[in-house]
């Protein structure tokens, strides 16, 4: 699906392509493609780098086609992790400005939104990339508050009882944190690339602002990585204590139990014993035997044992 968009006190809407609009491509289809392709030109090397869901952050050139990819988050709805980040390309040259994702994001309707309410016109392709960037960031953060929130309510369960689904959560939103961690540091690595390849037609302050912004999700990250490491750790050693507890119990127990039947060993063979006959030997075998593991209890129970 394609849409056509002109910078007009915001993005505007229009039915057609025009020299200088911005083109926004997501899920492409055989006439996307097509029109990529052969109306616009853009090189088939692009839209392959584009289409690799492990591409990392660059910018490159062929001809007069420049390609800047950025790493971008969405939310995942079909795989295990709740958020992944997903390639967004950049592509322009002197009348195309044109991004593709092969993935639907919440990132470029809500940048739309944003050109539209604050009236921002964008005519450089470097500030162009910049604020997209930004806007990057801006849902790096929000999801990353997102996950934080879930992590705070895991740890809340997990305090009322430990179950392995609330652990695995736990250890899907770290891998979450790891797939952000490594793209925000890309999308970081970009803004030297930028400096160099635009020189001083980009917006300072803006490449300041997103600077910032960028640094911030990373410091974000970075803490919340700690903290779940944290969590997994404390909690991976309440499991060790408690399955200790639970084994020493049952030690206890076995020894217990142990008197009892090493008697009941003792006196069931079919051998003859000493006052066999007698009618109380067998209530004093087993008032014996009961005795000594009452006694062998409270000894134990001494030893904290029990």
């Amino acid at each position: 699906m394609r849409k056509y968009y002109c910078s007009e006190n915001g993005y505007v809407e229009h039915e057609r392509w025009v020299p200088h609009c911005w083109v926004d491509v997501e899920c492409p289809d055989r006439e996307d493609l097509g029109f990529m392709l052969d109306d616009l030109g853009i090189p088939s090397s692009f839209l392959t780098s584009i289409s690799d869901n492990d591409e990392r952050p660059r910018i490159e050139h062929e001809g007069d086609w420049s390609l800047t990819i950025i790493r971008i988050p969405m939310r995942d709805t079909v795989g295990d992790v709740p958020f992944i980040t997903v390639p967004l390309g950049i592509v322009s040259n002197n009348e195309v400005m044109l991004t593709l994702c092969y993935h639907y994001t919440e990132l470029l309707p809500d940048f739309i939104n944003h050109t539209r309410c604050k009236g921002i016109e964008i005519t450089e392709t470097s500030d162009f990339i910049l604020r997209i960037i930004h806007s990057a960031s801006y849902w790096y953060l929000t999801y990353l508050k997102e996950i934080n929130h879930t992590v705070q309510e895991g740890e809340k369960k997990l305090r009322k009882a430990i179950r392995n689904e609330d652990l695995l959560g736990l250890m899907k939103l770290q891998n979450t944190l790891v797939y952000f961690n490594t793209a925000i540091r890309g999308d970081e690595s970009l803004f030297g690339k930028i400096r160099h390849v635009y020189q001083k037609s980009y917006d300072t302050d803006l490449m300041e602002d997103v600077e910032i912004e960028m640094q911030q999700a990373e410091n974000t990250v970075d803490v919340y990585n700690d903290i779940l490491e944290s969590i997994m750790d404390s909690y991976a050693s309440v499991i060790s204590n408690n399955v200790n507890a639970i084994m020493k119990k049952m030690t206890a127990v076995s020894v217990v139990l142990m008197v009892p039947t090493l008697v009941a060993s003792f006196y069931g063979m079919n051998v003859e014993i000493s006052y066999g006959n007698h009618w109380w030997v067998f209530f004093a075998i087993i008032g014996g035997s009961m005795l000594t593991a009452v006694l062998l209890y409270f000894i134990l129970r001494r030893a904290n044992w029990f």
